[in-house]
Parts: C-alpha cells; structure tokens; sequence
C-alpha cells in the first residue's frame, strides 16, 4: 500500500474535522480552489477531489492559479499537474508581482501582491459561477499571521477557517485549518507532488519567513507551545485585555 496513503488518513481526519466544526461545505457547492503550485494548496486539491468521492454531499471544484508575472512561471506546468488529477486549471496571468515589487508601490510587496491576487480571484470565482474559494492556509500559517499581526499592524487577529465577504455573497473557506505543515510537507512528499520554482524575488525573505524562523526556535523549547497558542485563539479572556 502507498505510504501516501497513511498519511493522507491523518491530514483527512483533520480536513473533515475542520469542514464539519466551521461547516464548510453544503451539497451542490460549486467551490474554487486557488492554486499557487506550493505543497498546501496541492493538498488541498487532492483532499478535497478524494473527500468527494466518499462523503454524501456533491460539490464541484475549479481551479485556480493567478501568475503574477515573473519569467519562469508555473502556470502551464501546474495546469499539467491539474490535468493529472482530472481537473481544468484556470490560468490567468497578471502582472501584480511585477507591479507590487516596483518603484511605484510604496506597500509592502507581499502585501499588496496578495491582496490584488485575492481581488482576482474572486473576480474569476464568481465568472465560474463558485460562492465559494477555498485557499490552502493551514494551522502554521494561521498561527504566523497572528504574530504578523500583532508585531506588525498593532492588532490582534488572523486568518479564520471559514470567513464571508461582501454580506455573505462570497465564502473563503480553509479546510486545513488544523493540519501542520510538516504533515502536508510529509504527504506531498508521499504522493510526489511536482516541486515547482518559485521565481518571485521575494521568496524566503519576507516578514513571515521571520516569524516562522522565530516560532520554529521556540516549538523546540516545548512541544506543547504551538498547540497552546492555536487553542489560544479560540479562548480569548476579553476583561484581561487592554481597552
């Protein structure tokens, strides 16, 4: 039996885990899928296609992948591996990296190259006639963004597992909201997953990858410090915060 298949046991407890906790999909969901060629989103594809196939509930997926424009792009290669796993990838090529990494943005270019990708992606969803957009952020991410946020933007939030847009008409959702990293990296190496290129110059320099070097630093100081600060999210004491 595939090693794979031992592995994908355990992300898709989780996945089912977080769907059925934040109800996250509802039969007849016609779902988009935003694709960035990375181990999570992959995962993603791949766990929710084999979920459908064993759970009661019909959705349909679309995916997604929004190029920003650098040479060296993964879109065709990507939309290869789509094909593999039975599916259209919907390739649309922008020039937000370009743009967010030029003189004339004055933002941070992880920043705004995101939020013009969200934009597009939402554009495109609703053009496939999907509600709803599903993105690959799993607990790791969840927890960095907090850190982000807090030492960054003076606030204390993050990514939620389901969150509506524009009065409900749009849904993201992210089913491995409790899945760590190191167990989506462990099944993308088992399932062999294509490694692809990541041509942005930004890559593994951004304020993220330093909170992620941070937190890594101090999980190895006790194994039990990133369950407690994702617990910690959802067991907010507000009279023991500043007004």
């Amino acid at each position: 039996m595939p090693r794979y298949n031992y592995t994908y046991k355990a992300l898709n407890s989780l996945v089912g885990k977080a769907i059925h906790r934040y109800d996250m999909i509802e039969n007849g969901d016609r779902i988009a899928v935003g694709l960035s060629g990375g181990k999570d989103s992959l995962t993603l594809l791949w766990a929710l296609a084999e979920r459908r196939k064993r759970v009661p509930v019909h959705y349909d997926l679309c995916p997604i992948y929004v190029d920003p424009g650098f040479d060296g792009g993964r879109g065709e290669a990507l939309a290869d591996t789509c094909r593999d796993l039975g599916f259209f990838l919907t390739v649309d090529r922008t020039d937000h990296g370009i743009v967010a990494h030029s003189a004339a943005n004055r933002e941070n270019p992880c920043f705004l190259c995101a939020r013009l990708r969200r934009k597009r992606l939402f554009e495109i969803a609703d053009a496939l006639g999907c509600a709803k957009l599903a993105l690959g952020h799993n607990k790791d991410d969840i927890i960095e963004t907090l850190f982000i946020n807090i030492c960054y933007a003076g606030e204390i939030s993050t990514m939620v597992p389901q969150q509506e847009f524009f009065n409900g008409r749009f849904t993201i959702i992210r089913p491995l909201a409790m899945v760590e990293e190191k167990n989506i990296r462990r099944f993308a190496k088992a399932r062999q997953f294509p490694e692809y290129n990541n041509p942005c110059p930004s890559a593994g320099i951004t304020k993220r990858s330093e909170i992620k070097t941070m937190l890594e630093g101090l999980y190895r100081t006790n194994r039990k410090i990133k369950g407690n600060i994702y617990r910690a999210m959802s067991h907010v004491k507000m009279e023991y915060l500043l007004k």
